[in-house]
C-alpha cells in the first residue's frame, strides 16, 4: 500500500509542435491550458520544437514547463531541420538524473528516439522514503517491424544498463504508433510490463479512432487508470490527444 496521499499523475502527449490538427494554427496556450488543469506530477512530451519558424523561435519545453510548474526538464532535439530542431521532452517535479537519448533510427526510415530519466518519487510527506522511477519517453515508427524493433531496442537498453531491481519501477511512455494496439501483448507483457486492458483512443484528436499513445508499467507501482483527455482546447491544440495516467507506486 502507498504511503502518498495521491497517485502519482502521468501526461504524455504528441503536441505536433504546438500547430492544430484542424486549423493548422500554432497556439502554444492552448497546449499550456490542457495540461494545467491536469496538475501532471511528470509530462512526456513528442513532437517538440527549438528554434523553429513555424513555432516563432521558441523553446517550447520551457515556456511549458514555466507554465505549468514544472522545474526539472530535458529535451533532446533528434531532427534538425534547416532552422532549429524538434523532439522529446520530459518535464518533473522531481530532479531528474541519469538522462539521456536513445538513437532509435531505421535506415531509410523518418528519424526516431527514445529519451530517459530516472526520478527519485516520494512516497511519504518527509521525504524519507522514496522510490526510484526510470521513464522511457518514446516516439516511434510508421511500420509495425520498425516499431517492434525500436521498442526492442530500448528495452534491451536498459536491461544491459540497468538491471533488475525489484525496488526500482519502469515506466515507458509516448507516442508508440501503435495502429493495430499489438505492441503490448507481442513485446512489453512478455517483459513484465502491464498496461490499460482497453487502450484509450487518441488520434485522430478531432474524433480518435486509433489508440496510438500508451503508458506500460513494470514493478512496484500499480497503474490504476489511463483515459484519453477531451476537455477544453484538448483536441483542437494537437492532431493527438492527451493521455493521463494515474499511477500508485506499491511502498
Amino acid at each position: 500500500m502507498t504511503a502518498r496521499s495521491e497517485p502519482l499523475r502521468i501526461v504524455t502527449w504528441n503536441i505536433h509542435k504546438g500547430i492544430g490538427g484542424v486549423d493548422r494554427r500554432y497556439r502554444l496556450e492552448r497546449v499550456v491550458d490542457t495540461i494545467l488543469p491536469l496538475r501532471p506530477d511528470v509530462v512526456l512530451m513528442q513532437e517538440v520544437d527549438e528554434g523553429v519558424p513555424r513555432s516563432r523561435g521558441e523553446r517550447q519545453v520551457d515556456l511549458i514547463g514555466d507554465a505549468i510548474g514544472l522545474e526539472h526538464r530535458i529535451y533532446v532535439p533528434h531532427k534538425t531541420l534547416t532552422l532549429g530542431h524538434y523532439g522529446n521532452a520530459i518535464l518533473s517535479r522531481f530532479p531528474l538524473e541519469h538522462t539521456g537519448k536513445l538513437d532509435l533510427s531505421k535506415r531509410l526510415r523518418i528519424k526516431r528516439a527514445a529519451l530517459h530519466a530516472r526520478m527519485s518519487v516520494p512516497l511519504s510527506q518527509t521525504g524519507r522514503k522514496h522510490m526510484h522511477l526510470w521513464v522511457y519517453n518514446v516516439h516511434l515508427g510508421l511500420e509495425e517491424w520498425e516499431r517492434r524493433r525500436q521498442l526492442r531496442q530500448v528495452l534491451d537498453w536498459h536491461a544491459a544498463h540497468h538491471p533488475t531491481c525489484p525496488d526500482t519501477a519502469v515506466l515507458v511512455g509516448g507516442d508508440f504508433n501503435d495502429v493495430w494496439n499489438s505492441l503490448g501483448k507481442n513485446v512489453l507483457e512478455p517483459e513484465g510490463f502491464r498496461g490499460q486492458r482497453a487502450r484509450a483512443l487518441t488520434f485522430p484528436a478531432f474524433k480518435p479512432l486509433r489508440p496510438l499513445d500508451a503508458v506500460f508499467v513494470r514493478g512496484p507501482i500499480h497503474l490504476d487508470s489511463v483515459r484519453a483527455i477531451r476537455d477544453g482546447e484538448a483536441a483542437r491544440a494537437s492532431d493527438h490527444l492527451p493521455l493521463l495516467a494515474l499511477l500508485d507506486p506499491i511502498g
